[in-house]
């Protein structure tokens, strides 16, 4: 039977809602929407590209606690409730995925806090090397 287990960040939302930064099942690693917060401290920056910045750090924590680098996304998911906003994160995103070059879709809609400019999820294979 394929291994399965949760990574937690210690982010309160996690407790408060129920769920997981992220589950490896496997080979696979499923790591939730993740936003632009300090998980140390819980707070936000109010610049949408510091806060992609952070998500990405979130997202790698987590990578790395499953064992997998971003060079194993192979689908990421970018939320944003304006459009506008998702453009000049593209340096930063770049970064982390340009070599990459995972599946990628960008949705925009409402996030559940009004200070949320953005929120990425990725989906990891795990390499068996």
């Amino acid at each position: 039977m394929a291994e399965r287990r949760s990574i937690l960040s210690g982010s309160t939302f996690e407790e408060q809602i129920g769920y997981a930064r992220a589950v490896v099942d496997g080979d696979w690693v499923h790591v939730s929407g993740t936003t632009g917060f300090d998980y140390a401290t819980m707070t936000i920056s109010e610049d949408v590209v510091e806060q992609a910045a952070q998500c990405l750090r979130n997202i790698e924590a987590a990578l790395t606690e499953a064992e997998c680098t971003f060079g194993d996304v192979v689908r990421v998911r970018y939320l944003l409730p304006d459009r506008a906003d998702f453009e000049p994160c593209w340096p930063v995103l770049r970064r982390a995925f340009g070599e990459v070059r995972p599946a990628a879709t960008m949705l925009v809609c409402g996030l559940a806090d009004p200070r949320m400019k953005i929120e990425i999820e990725v989906y990891a294979r795990r390499s068996t090397a």
